[in-house]
């Protein structure tokens, strides 16, 4: 039974775009919408403050992170994880398998889940899918996250066949333990959010047939919203599209659909033109903490020497702090010298681009424009490759 503190309601389409409104017990989210990752509870060089400031309307957290440090144990003592950080607005949680699955030589994997050692203290833990369904209870996030066994690109069609079955046989656990926590006490679990939604995971690698099969095996188990992962793992961006553009139509239209971890300014245009609702990635953050800022004409890099003397802000068209406030030569200054505003003003900058650039999108596909929107956006970004610099 879903829980009627969670939904989503379908308010436009334009080609494959959509628009629409995700209602949750801490919140509304528009989407298409950008999740900022706030991997143990925060994202890095920015303040909640900031982040309200930047329209971010839903932040993701990493449920192996705040498992292992400080323990969901203690988070659900506290009331929860929006409570322990201070952030009253939606929250989505993934499962740690990720995390789990790139330990290559610290875990194993089986029917029962992956066991792991920490990479903290080398402590053992056997991560299963009612084990995550629990934690994620525990933090009481919006939207919880199943767990999934992620693939590297390239595998043979043999070795994603084996994955893609153990995931749908995990998400059917991991769905069966979530209507249990739903309906009564759960012996050593507290619930914090009882709206708790739960999203199912699309795989099968870069095997449009085993996409397909994945997603019917997936929506058949039945879940509030839908994600594609073990994609932006490698795989040519030709590829990522395609199996985009070949799952999407597979998945219920009237829930909502999450491309898990990819997202260049490109990924995320063409995903949405292609069904996607949702996207989270670590690119604006991380990169901005790397001195690389993203335009609407392309990515600058803002440690290079011809910005020394730069009086122009990052993006003439950005109205963010950092544009509004600051040159180029300035923040060229703050990287070199290593001061920890650098990673402050950048990350503002690029969050602020990604989250407008969501809203442009909304706009356009409210008015009938997504494609023309698209093309032009597309246009821009695409001088840089061509040869032409930002600077410029």
């Amino acid at each position: 039974m879903t829980d009627t503190t969670f939904s989503f309601q379908l308010t436009h389409t334009d080609g494959g775009a959509r628009r629409g409104v995700l209602a949750t017990p801490h919140g509304i989210v528009q989407t298409p919408a950008f999740m900022a990752v706030g991997t143990q509870g925060a994202v890095k060089g920015l303040t909640h403050r900031d982040l309200e400031g930047a329209g971010s309307q839903i932040l993701l957290s990493n449920t192996y992170h705040l498992y292992l440090r400080p323990g969901d144990d203690l988070i659900a003592r506290r009331g929860g994880l929006h409570r322990f950080i201070g952030w009253t607005r939606p929250m989505l949680t993934d499962s740690g398998g990720y995390q789990v699955f790139s330990l290559a030589d610290r875990r194993t994997i089986d029917e029962n889940g992956a066991r792991f050692r920490s990479h903290l203290d080398g402590s053992s833990h056997l991560l299963t899918p009612e084990k995550a369904a629990d934690i994620q209870a525990q933090l009481g996030s919006d939207i919880a996250m199943v767990l999934d066994e992620c693939l590297a690109y390239p595998a043979t069609p043999e070795t994603a066949r084996t994955s893609m079955e153990l995931t749908s046989r995990w998400a059917a656990r991991a769905r069966r333990r979530q209507l249990e926590l739903r309906s009564g006490p759960v012996e050593g679990v507290t619930v914090t959010n009882a709206g708790q939604a739960q999203f199912g995971i699309v795989q099968g690698g870069a095997f449009p047939d085993l996409r397909r099969e994945s997603a019917q095996r997936t929506v058949e188990v039945g879940f509030e919203g839908y994600a594609i992962g073990g994609l932006s793992v490698g795989e040519p961006n030709a590829v990522m599209y395609d199996i985009v553009g070949q799952t999407t139509p597979c998945l219920p239209v009237e829930r909502p659909r999450y491309l898990m971890g990819a997202g260049t300014p490109e990924d995320l245009i063409e995903s949405i033109a292609r069904g996607i609702d949702m996207f989270d990635c670590v690119l604006p953050t991380r990169n901005a903490r790397n001195g690389q800022l993203f335009t609407r004409d392309g990515k600058i890099n803002i440690k290079n020497a011809k910005y020394a003397e730069d009086e122009r802000p990052v993006d003439s068209e950005c109205q963010c702090y950092t544009c509004r406030t600051f040159s180029r030569a300035y923040l060229r200054h703050l990287y070199a010298t290593g001061e920890i505003n650098a990673s402050t003003l950048n990350t503002l900058h690029n969050l602020h681009f990604y989250l407008d650039t969501m809203e442009r999108v909304r706009d356009a596909i409210a008015f009938g424009r997504f494609e023309s929107f698209r093309l032009a956006f597309l246009q821009r970004l695409s001088r840089q490759s061509a040869g032409s610099d930002p600077a410029e």
